[in-house]
C-alpha cells in the first residue's frame, strides 16, 4: 500500500486511533462534521475509511470510493456498512466489539438487578418522601433461568458477569456452536423458549433479526419473563412488548436500545410520541437509558485500540 496512504474519519474516534495509524505512515484527515453529500466529493481520495454510525457506507459511496481498500467501524455493529458488496470489491471491513464487550456486560448485569429490585421506582419514591417496602419487594437472581440470545462478545461477556450469582445461563446462536463451558449452556431457541425467566439480547440487526420479539415470539415462552435488550433497538417490536406487559406475560423490561432511535443513534426520531412508547415512558416497570451499554471511559479507548491493531495487521499483511 505505498500507493496511496490516506485515512479518512467521518465520525469522532479516540485519539489513539489516529496516532496509531500515523505511526504506520498513514495521514489522517478528519472531517466529522462533513455532510454524506460532502463526504461522498472527496471518498475517492482515500486508502481507508473510519466511521461509527453517522453515514452509511452504502454502494454509492462504495462505488465513489475508488482506492478504498478498508472501512473501520468503531464499535461492533456492521449495519451502516454495506459489508457484502464492499467485500465484492475487494474492501476489508472491521469492527471493534472486544473493545466493548466488557462495558456492555456490566451495564447488562446493572440493569437486570435494578429491574428485579425496583432500584429505579423505590429511589424515585423515597425522593418524595415515600417509604414503600413492601411494594418494591426483589426478586433473587439466584436459581432463575437467563436465556442468552446471541453469543458473541455480548453475550459471553455477560455470562461471565453472571458468574457467582448462581442462576442458570443458557444461550442460544444460530451462527455458533459447541461453546458450553463453566458460564453457560449452549441450547436449542426451542428450550430457551421453555427454561427461561429472563432474556437477554445480544444479536447483530439484519433482516432476519429485525422484530425477533414480535407477538409470535413472546407467545412461544412457557413462562412469564424479564426482558433485557442491549442489542439493537429494532430487534424488539415495541408494540409487541407494551402488549406483552399489559398482558403480564412480559414482567418487565430493561431497554438500552429503543425501536425509535434514529440509525445514528444519537436522539430519537419524530415516533418518540406514539401511544406504545408513552406506555414505555411511563412504567414504572421498564428501565432505560439512552444507547450507553458499551460507553464506559474505558471502552473508548479499547474500541479505537482494537480497530487500529486490526487495522494495521491487515496492512502488514498485504
Amino acid at each position: 500500500m505505498k500507493q496511496n496512504k490516506k485515512i479518512l474519519f467521518i465520525d469522532s474516534a479516540h485519539p489513539c486511533l489516529k496516532e496509531m495509524l500515523e505511526k504506520e505512515g498513514f495521514l489522517c484527515d478528519l472531517q466529522i462534521q462533513k455532510s454524506r453529500e460532502e463526504i461522498f466529493t472527496i471518498a475517492g481520495e482515500y486508502t481507508g475509511i473510519i466511521i461509527r454510525s453517522r453515514i452509511n457506507m452504502d454502494k454509492t459511496i462504495i462505488d465513489k470510493a475508488k482506492k478504498l481498500k478498508f472501512i473501520g467501524r468503531i464499535g461492533s455493529g456492521m449495519e451502516s456498512i454495506d459489508v457484502e458488496y464492499a467485500e465484492s470489491k475487494g474492501i476489508h471491513c472491521f469492527n471493534s466489539p472486544e473493545g466493548n464487550s466488557d462495558a456492555v456486560g456490566e451495564h447488562t448485569l446493572g440493569m437486570l438487578i435494578s429491574l428485579m429490585n425496583n432500584f429505579i421506582c423505590a429511589d424515585k419514591q423515597v425522593r418524595t418522601g415515600m417509604w414503600n417496602r413492601e411494594e418494591n419487594r426483589g426478586v433473587e437472581i439466584k436459581n432463575k433461568t437467563i436465556g442468552i440470545i446471541g453469543y458473541g462478545n455480548m453475550g459471553s461477556s455477560f455470562a461471565r458477569k453472571l458468574k457467582g450469582f448462581e442462576a442458570n445461563v443458557i444461550a442460544y446462536d444460530k451462527y455458533k456452536s459447541d461453546y458450553s463451558d463453566e458460564f453457560v449452556k449452549e441450547v436449542s431457541l426451542e428450550k430457551i423458549f421453555e427454561k427461561a425467566d429472563i432474556i437477554s439480547f445480544h444479536i447483530p440487526l439484519t433482516i432476519e433479526t429485525k422484530y425477533m420479539l414480535n407477538k409470535v415470539f413472546i407467545q412461544n415462552f412457557k413462562k412469564n419473563f424479564w426482558l433485557i435488550n442491549t442489542s439493537r433497538g429494532a430487534v424488539v417490536n415495541t408494540d409487541d412488548l407494551v402488549n406483552a406487559m399489559k398482558s403480564g406475560k412480559i414482567k418487565g423490561a430493561a431497554l438500552d436500545v429503543i425501536e425509535y432511535e434514529e440509525t445514528s443513534f444519537e436522539k430519537l426520531t419524530n415516533k418518540e410520541f406514539s401511544e406504545a412508547w408513552n406506555y414505555i415512558i411511563s412504567s414504572d416497570k421498564v428501565i432505560l437509558t439512552p444507547h450507553i451499554a458499551g460507553w464506559t471511559e474505558e471502552s473508548k479507548i479499547k474500541l479505537a485500540k482494537v480497530l487500529g491493531e486490526k487495522i494495521i495487521a491487515y496492512i502488514k499483511n498485504m
